[in-house]
């Protein structure tokens, strides 16, 4: 009988230490474990380092730890290189301020199937919950959320077993999101070109779906619970919605500027 396909956590992160430490350790509380966990840095201090560092020593899975320096919002290339690292089969992303529910993996690890990619819900927690939420089960969700300190606890729901096909990426969250690593590399994985934040996540599922596969996404399963933190700067938005109309005009799914650069050979 073959074995399960491998699973990858791939966690974005900037100069956000106290909020990953949070995140990574949430990491140690899931129902099926990941095989693997990348924190993909965009430049961060030291001390993001040592977080991971430390978090490394008592994990019972590898972590790996992929920087580059800062020279701006370059989430594409850092996830690009975190795919390149990656040796598992089923890459897993999402952020260092997302806390995942404890059947996040397990979630998209059942949801998995070739031929598709899959994408979960975001919960938006308050200002100052943020400060010391970390996961207490689906009661103190909820009670969190009567409140008015967390939005979409109708997620909690659980009915894992409801997955719906979506068209397009409307409600797409790159936090949320896990795809084959083998279709990752096919379509050359993130556009570079897209710096600054936003519509990175976009382009590529418009190129995903160019090669031919599905969305799959369960609205009461596979949850992140999003901590609150200012707003990232939208000055790159008009020129990176222009390269997302490009790949939609274009139709082709291999972007020239992703894993493998034009000119480059192709390992």
């Amino acid at each position: 009988m073959d074995s399960k396909p491998s699973i990858a956590v791939i966690i974005s992160t900037y100069n956000s230490p106290e909020y990953l430490r949070r995140v990574l350790e949430c990491y140690l509380l899931q129902s099926r474990l990941p095989d693997e966990l990348i924190v993909a840095d965009d430049g961060s201090t030291d001390e993001t380092a040592r977080i991971v560092a430390n978090f490394s020593k008592g994990a019972p899975f590898a972590v790996r730890h992929i920087w580059h320096e800062d020279l701006g919002f370059r989430l594409a290339e850092i996830r690009n290189r975190a795919i390149s690292a990656a040796t598992a089969d089923y890459l897993l992303f999402s952020d260092g301020d997302c806390i995942p529910h404890p059947r996040f993996v397990e979630d998209h690890g059942r949801m998995m199937r070739k031929g598709s990619f899959v994408t979960g819900k975001r919960m938006l927690i308050g200002q100052e919950l943020s400060e010391s939420f970390s996961w207490q089960g689906g009661s103190s969700a909820l009670s969190h959320g009567l409140k008015g300190e967390l939005s979409g606890c109708h997620h909690l729901l659980r009915l894992p077993w409801l997955v719906l096909s979506r068209h397009g990426s409307k409600g797409l969250r790159g936090c949320n999101m896990a795809v084959f690593r083998s279709d990752l590399l096919v379509v050359n994985g993130f556009n570079e070109r897209i710096t600054g934040w936003g519509r990175e996540d976009s382009e590529l599922v418009t190129r995903l779906f160019a090669y031919g596969l599905t969305r799959r996404e369960a609205p009461f399963a596979a949850v992140v619970l999003h901590l609150w933190h200012p707003e990232n700067s939208r000055s790159s938005l008009t020129e990176n919605d222009r390269l997302l109309e490009q790949a939609l005009a274009s139709g082709q799914y291999r972007c020239p500027h992703g894993i493998v650069k034009s000119g480059e050979i192709n390992p």
